[in-house]
């Protein structure tokens, strides 16, 4: 049977679904900036366990707040360049390999919002405890306009993320 439709329309829609492969770049970009993270995580790791003699708990719980802050932007990454090279371009083949994460191609649209906004009010809620720790300290100064700022950033994230997942509720709830 012979397609009927117009050589222009399906010329058109191979364009348009070819197109999807200009997001490519974006997600091998995302790649250079993880390997970014890993370079500026390992050398603060270096960098601050040369002095690891002279460093106080505080100083041992900024260090660890910091690489932590540094491992969830580096997973905040890797969820974005899969989901969306999953979602948007094209599958990822690996097959059955045996370390390929259980979530991979199961994270859709929703679920990929979902994801990057509670790494988003993780890392706030890392940044706003790093910017309290020095309040402990005698005679610290306190920056209270950039905390009120910090607080409030991290309570629109966290709205932010509340609604978020309360329109994808309603909306698995219409479907």
């Amino acid at each position: 049977m012979a397609n009927s439709r117009p050589r222009l329309e399906i010329a058109v829609e191979q364009v348009l679904f070819s197109s999807r492969w200009l997001l490519a770049p974006f997600y091998l970009g995302m790649v250079v900036a993880l390997a970014v993270i890993l370079v500026v995580f390992v050398r603060e790791l270096i960098t601050e366990v040369a002095h690891i003699s002279s460093m106080g708990g505080e100083q041992a719980i900024l260090l660890a707040l910091s690489l932590i802050d540094l491992s969830l932007t580096g997973n905040l990454l890797l969820i974005v360049i899969f989901s969306g090279y999953e979602n948007f371009v094209s599958k990822i083949h690996v097959g059955d390999h045996e370390d390929r994460p259980s979530w991979m191609g199961t994270v859709d649209f929703s679920g990929l919002k979902i994801k990057l906004i509670a790494s988003i009010v993780a890392i706030s809620a890392i940044a706003l405890l790093r910017a309290f720790l020095p309040l402990g300290d005698t005679g610290a100064e306190v920056d209270s306009p950039r905390l009120r700022w910090m607080v409030a950033i991290h309570l629109t994230f966290i709205v932010s993320g509340v609604l978020m997942a309360a329109m994808d509720w309603i909306t698995s709830k219409t479907e």
